[in-house]
């Protein structure tokens, strides 16, 4: 009996603590319903859409499509990364990341270096065009993700990434 009391008095101290602070916002959150949840998967699939169609232009011109920006994107934030590790951090099958690696390759966006340790990996890396191409995607998509985020409280960016990073991580 006195585990559940002490429960619920923890439980209305923190609730009268956050009507204190005068926050509404916390107070629904603390009951996340569905329709709230439906919310903000739709608002992140909005949100994705609208920041990948951004470039599209640019990589149509190319023949290029969105699974050569991620692939992209993952090579230019980090570089020297291998095969195995592309697979793992895109989630795809070796087939399909070759043939967006061998396009990539052949219109000279990315070079591979075989590893000093270990001669069967090779290290992938932006080309010189590449590198250009890469910036010119990424100023479009910047447009975008910096005015969202310098018309937003700092708190708020801050909130929001860790929120993004426990969706991505699977934290709860």
């Amino acid at each position: 009996m006195l585990n559940i009391t002490t429960f619920f008095l923890k439980k209305s101290i923190f609730l009268i603590t956050i009507s204190q602070y005068n926050l509404p916002i916390m107070k629904e959150l603390l009951y996340l319903k569905d329709e709230q949840i439906k919310d903000f998967i739709q608002l992140l699939f909005y949100a994705y859409r609208e920041t990948s169609a951004d470039p599209k232009k640019i990589l149509a011109e190319n023949l290029f499509g969105p699974a050569h920006l991620r692939a992209l994107n993952l090579i230019e934030r980090n570089p020297g990364t291998n095969l195995g590790e592309l697979m793992y951090q895109l989630k795809v099958t070796k087939q399909s990341l070759n043939r967006v690696l061998r396009d990539l390759l052949k219109s000279k966006m990315i070079k591979q270096i075989k590893d000093e340790e270990d001669t069967r990996k090779k290290n992938i890396f932006l080309d010189k065009d590449g590198k250009l191409f890469f910036d010119k995607v990424y100023s479009k998509q910047k447009k975008r993700i910096f005015n969202a985020l310098k018309n937003s409280e700092p708190e708020s960016v801050i909130k929001f990434k860790e929120v993004l990073n426990r969706i991505i991580n699977g934290k709860s």
